[in-house]
């Protein structure tokens, strides 16, 4: 009996050791959150304190490993003592920044939890495009995109990468990027909030250990994803693309996962995509620190749903409108598109129609069923303001009643491109082309920006400006700004 109870202790001991505590660091979370980082939009000068902090903390050393095109330090955190290399990087596109944030938040972590560094010997490259975070564009400052340059290695970038896998012959690399937020889990309404991809080693897509074992990976943090983004993960296609470093880094011998943060409901600034990126990498290095990857079933890599495109911010269906004297019914599919100000540090939106027609298989962030309401343009509200602060004065939910989603002004400043109040603000020279206030019926077009509100029996439901819903039912302003002459 005792020699049974010795070995259930040590079945206990080691079932325990290989589990992923997963719940623990998604609870645990705020210990960790890097508060100094609170968007999106940061620059290699922000991190620069951050990165030098660490080179304080025992077993942490920081390693400069050259410099961008226009002279930004490009440098590695490295942590841990552990015989299996992982090598992970963010923002070889200067606008995807979500992981690099969660890899701030993992630094937090590592600091003060130390059972993954016994078994991994850990690099990190948390900006590997300054150049492009400088400008919040996908490109580095000669125009090449940094994840097609694995061959020819044409910028400093691409050859510091290059270098660092081959010196560290990594047993893995996680390759962490931002994906659009109009990707949808395949066949649901569902965005693709996070999306994996082991990535092909040639056209065949064989399967070899290598691969296979960032597969497993990719099982195992599909998991540990169901429980707090149920089916809103997705799986990236797997053409092979012999220019791309995660194809390559594949065939070099270095087990290669692709991340890629997209898009999840009310969270513009990717803080909840943020937080389930540091939950999935440290789920993810826990299990390749005990091993239990290797039990994954690689069916189930397959059975991750496609990235589907097929998702916009707003979708309006069966709008019924009158155009030349013809009924039509159609649905409307917009996108907020961000407009950044000169600096790069803060964004408004200009709303879109993007689709006209049977968006039946199509889904939206917010959806509206207009089939029993009345279509009708926004009109410009009479009264020609002749400054910005008689807009304070208006009551612009009743104004959207009335159906008026624009507002006159005698003088515009040339700055000015959007305003957080919830209407259009017009220059009073284009009120002569509305005329009697209404807008052109041409209005309703692929790539304009129109404004209408939705009635049932003369009573409005909603007002849509900018791509925006007020829904004055309810009392709801989800309007997140108005832009100048739309």
């Amino acid at each position: 009996m005792k020699y049974l109870l010795t070995l259930l202790t040590i079945f206990i001991i080691c079932n325990s050791s290989a589990q992923i505590n997963s719940d623990v660091f998604y609870k645990e979370y705020d210990q960790y959150h890097e508060k100094t980082i609170k968007n999106r939009r940061f620059k290699h000068s922000d991190i620069q304190p951050l990165l030098s902090s660490l080179e304080k903390e025992n077993g942490f050393s920081l390693k400069k490993l050259g410099e961008s095109i226009e002279g930004r330090s490009i440098s590695m955190v490295s942590v841990g003592t552990g015989k299996t290399t992982v090598l992970l990087w963010s923002q070889m596109h200067g606008d995807e920044s979500t992981a690099t944030m969660a890899l701030f938040d993992i630094f937090n972590y590592l600091k003060s939890n130390k059972e993954l560094l016994s078994k991994l010997n850990l690099h990190f490259i948390p900006m590997l495009n300054p150049d492009g975070a400088e400008k919040f564009t996908r490109r580095n400052a000669l125009g090449v995109d940094i994840n097609r340059d694995a061959l020819r290695l044409q910028s400093p970038e691409s050859r510091i990468l290059k270098n660092t896998r081959d010196s560290l012959n990594a047993v893995f690399g996680f390759n962490l990027h931002d994906q659009s937020k109009y990707y949808n889990a395949e066949r649901t309404e569902k965005a693709a909030t996070i999306s994996f991809l082991a990535p092909a080693y040639n056209y065949e897509k064989t399967i070899n250990d290598v691969r296979g074992n960032a597969m497993k990976v990719i099982v195992e943090m599909n998991k540990v994803l169901q429980k707090y983004a149920p089916g809103q993960v997705g799986r990236y296609d797997d053409s092979f693309e012999p220019r791309a470093f995660g194809d390559n880094i594949q065939k070099w011998g270095t087990s290669a996962i692709l991340i890629e943060s997209g898009g999840y409901q009310n969270d513009p600034e990717k803080q909840f995509i943020r937080k389930l990126n540091y939950v999935s990498i440290l789920s993810a290095l826990q299990s390749i620190a005990n091993g239990s990857y290797q039990k994954a079933d690689l069916k189930e890599y397959g059975k991750i749903p496609e990235n589907d495109r097929k998702l916009f911010d707003l979708k309006v269906e069966k709008v019924n409108f009158n155009l030349l004297g013809e009924n039509y019914t159609v649905d409307l599919g917009f996108m907020h598109n961000e407009r950044a100000n000169k600096e790069e540090t803060e964004f408004y939106y200009s709303g879109t129609i993007v689709e006209v027609g049977d968006l039946s298989t199509y889904y939206g962030y917010q959806t509206i069923d207009a089939e029993n309401l009345e279509f009708k343009l926004g009109e410009t509200y009479p009264k020609i303001l002749n400054s910005a602060s008689e807009l304070d004065n208006l009551n612009f939910e009743e104004l959207l009643k009335k159906g008026y989603t624009n507002v006159a002004m005698s003088e515009i400043p040339s700055s000015d491109k959007f305003t957080f109040y919830p209407v259009n603000i017009v220059d009073v020279n284009k009120v002569a082309i509305l005329k009697n206030s209404k807008q052109p019926e041409s209005q309703l077009k692929i790539g304009k920006n129109p404004s209408f509100v939705l009635m049932k029996n003369n009573v409005v439901k909603y007002a849509i400006v900018n791509g925006f819903v007020f829904d004055l039912e309810k009392g709801v302003n989800g309007i997140k700004n108005g832009v100048v002459n739309p």
